[in-house]
């Protein structure tokens, strides 16, 4: 007999199927006892009468691995109308203890580091799980949307042979006897494919080493990576980034919809463009309503973020951002120059609730430009990189998401940590 989910019972009904899962919970009355089975559909209510079957329930402890094989029956009272009668059921695999966690509970009664302490368990949690849901279909719709639009997803390599954003905060390896390191970002070898793609993308972990103990950073993380060649400026890749936007949260509503019950969410709308500022202007607007200090700062702080996040939303109605024209200092050497404020750049960032989701901008191009930015030293490390642009490359920009940010805006976490699988940071390296 072919194994059904619990979500494909209800086109079932009136047959004999055979389920698989875990024992999420047991209640026993006097004279009949429910078995909640779950799976990764969902959880179906097992109905147990005789002494004989209720007795053997009785020895499963919670998250016991067991087979059903019952007739699917209608019923106004059990979990989603649904429920098997007339089980067989079969151990197939025994808990030797019970877990950490009580699975059945709407929420789980412990903190952060225990959950992630015992990640195993927790995740299986419908609600915990449910964020890995949603984090899988954004990946789905970035992927489905850029392939749309006609780009080639590519893989490039994590071990590289020098620093991509600068010398410092990487995580430095020995590759066979020589130096090497953890790549900070895919950056310079999307680039590179934009010469021979012309429009590429990439989903892969990207590792910093930055002493950050905090609730937005992590030291691996996923990253959602896009370069596209002959735009005129860094407009061309904000409207792709919009773009982008819809087709993942259009791809979570489709494909996560129980998780987007569960947790209760309302889904961002992305404006048919979304509303702009420069960074002097920004700076300007959290000065004159804060009476802080903040015209002349290279960057914004994460309450100036908020501060916008705001603003945006009464003003425009948008819960997203783009700031653009970031200060030169604060950007990458391969950053473009805004041509008519050489000091500032041709860049931005998308803010998403409160806090800096996108960064992106348009790309030097130049063979020239990069040996103008780039010292000696650093050309010579650069040579396979400094290759494509000496053999012509188009005026071209990107931009990269990092998948758990927008995961945690998307449910409202308060720690990153709560919807990524297993998080490395500052003092975690297991499980």
């Amino acid at each position: 007999m072919k194994r059904v989910h619990t979500n494909d019972l209800p086109a079932n009904s009136g047959a004999r199927v055979r389920l698989a899962g875990w024992v999420h919970h047991q209640r026993h009355l006097a004279h009949i006892s429910f078995l909640l089975l779950r799976d990764a559909g969902g959880i179906a209510q097992v109905v147990l009468e005789g002494l004989a079957i209720r007795a053997m329930a009785l020895e499963l402890l919670p998250e016991t691995v067991i087979e059903v094989v019952g007739t699917v029956t209608a019923s106004s009272q059990a979990p989603g109308g649904i429920e098997i009668h007339d089980p067989e059921i079969h151990v197939l695999s025994a808990t030797t203890s019970p877990p950490p966690f009580e699975l059945r509970r709407p929420q789980l009664n412990a903190q952060l580091p225990q959950l992630l302490d015992h990640a195993a368990v927790s995740l299986r949690h419908p609600r915990v799980r449910g964020g890995l849901e949603i984090s899988a279909a954004s990946v789905l719709g970035f992927r489905s949307t850029l392939d749309s639009l006609g780009f080639t997803e590519i893989h490039t390599p994590k071990i590289v042979g020098a620093a991509t954003e600068s010398g410092a905060n990487v995580f430095a390896i020995d590759y066979f006897g020589k130096p090497a390191y953890l790549a900070q970002s895919p950056q310079l070898y999307k680039q590179m494919m934009v010469g021979v793609f012309e429009r590429v993308y990439e989903t892969g972990p990207v590792f910093r080493a930055e002493p950050h103990d905090t609730v937005r950073h992590l030291a691996e993380y996923l990253s959602l990576d896009v370069e596209l060649g002959f735009i005129e400026d860094h407009r061309d890749v904000e409207a792709v980034v919009r773009d982008v936007l819809e087709g993942m949260i259009t791809a979570v509503a489709t494909h996560a919809a129980p998780a987007i019950a569960l947790l209760g969410l309302d889904l961002p709308v992305v404006p048919a463009e979304i509303p702009r500022v420069d960074f002097v202007e920004a700076l300007l607007l959290v000065e004159e309503a804060t009476g802080e200090r903040r015209a002349g700062e290279p960057d914004l702080a994460p309450s100036d973020e908020r501060w916008l996040s705001d603003w945006a939303l009464k003003e425009h109605g948008s819960e997203f951002l783009f700031v653009e024209g970031y200060p030169m200092v604060k950007r990458p050497f391969y950053t473009h120059p805004m041509p008519s404020r050489p000091e500032c750049s041709n860049s931005f960032d998308l803010l998403f609730r409160g806090l800096e989701l996108v960064t992106g901008g348009q790309r030097l191009h130049r063979h020239a430009d990069y040996l103008a930015v780039l010292d000696e030293e650093t050309q010579i490390a650069l040579s396979g990189y400094l290759e494509a642009f000496r053999h012509g490359m188009p005026p071209h920009g990107g931009f990269a998401i990092g998948l758990e940010r927008w995961t945690a805006r998307l449910v409202g976490a308060r720690n990153i940590r709560e919807v990524t699988a297993f998080p490395r940071d500052l003092n975690r390296l297991s499980p």
